[in-house]
Parts: structure tokens; C-alpha cells; sequence
């Protein structure tokens, strides 16, 4: 696959060993972000997310449903991002919703609210990883 990343274009290819484990724990979702996004996973990634969430992107971007957002994982995959993880804080859980927040090696934070699903597990409904950019 060829995609157009600003003035470049990028050949990316799938991760082969594609990694949808369901978070048992709302903190799983950013470890499993990193792990994923570092595989250049982007099934891994858009089963992180329910399928009417919103990522909230860079320069006040909004991304609604997962097609949306898988379009913008798939251009950020395209760079090939190596990822590290931060600093995550505790999840902050009240019945079916958690907060989440992670302070990441540059400085910055992000924050998200997971929603348990059905079968017990956790999956991101708001993502807002420029929260607060250093």
C-alpha cells in the first residue's frame, strides 16, 4: 500500500500477526496502543477503540467512528512511528467508565475515557492523545 503523508509518499505494509486482544483492565489500552502501533498493527489499534469513538487529533482535528479513525492510524503508521511508553496514571473507574491519562517522554499527555463492554472488557470511546503537547 502507498498512502501520501504530507509531500512524501509511503510504502507501508500490514503487520502480518495482527494482535486484537480485548483489555481485561482499562490500563492495558495504552501499553497495548504502544506495542501495536510499534508493530505497525492497525487491526491491533481499531480494537482499542468502540466503533462510534472519537479521537480527538492534532490542530483540533476531530475523528468520529472507526473509519475515520482508522484513517488517520493508517496515514500515523505510514511514518513508521517507534513509539515509547510513558509514565500512565492510575485509572480512575466509576461503574462503567474509566479515565485514563498517560504522561508521555516528551512532556505531554494524554487522556481517555474507556467504557467497559459487555463481555467485561475495555475499549476506548474518547481518545485525546494531544491533550497537553510539551
Amino acid at each position: 500500500m502507498s498512502v501520501r503523508v504530507g509531500s512524501a509518499r509511503c510504502h507501508f505494509f500490514y503487520a502480518v500477526g495482527m494482535d486484537t486482544r480485548p483489555a481485561k483492565e482499562p490500563k492495558d489500552l495504552s501499553r497495548f496502543f504502544v506495542e501495536r502501533a510499534n508493530d505497525g498493527d492497525l487491526e491491533g489499534l481499531m480494537a482499542l477503540y468502540e466503533p462510534r469513538a472519537l479521537l480527538a487529533g492534532p490542530e483540533g482535528r476531530v475523528f468520529l467512528g472507526a473509519d475515520a479513525i482508522r484513517g488517520f492510524y493508517d496515514q500515523f503508521l505510514a511514518t513508521r512511528p517507534k513509539l515509547e511508553p510513558g509514565q500512565q496514571r492510575e485509572p480512575v473507574v466509576e461503574g462503567e467508565l474509566a479515565l485514563t491519562s498517560t504522561r508521555l517522554v516528551d512532556g505531554s499527555v494524554t487522556v481517555e475515557i474507556a467504557r467497559r463492554q459487555e463481555d467485561g472488557t475495555w475499549r476506548w470511546v474518547i481518545d485525546h492523545p494531544f491533550a497537553a503537547i510539551q
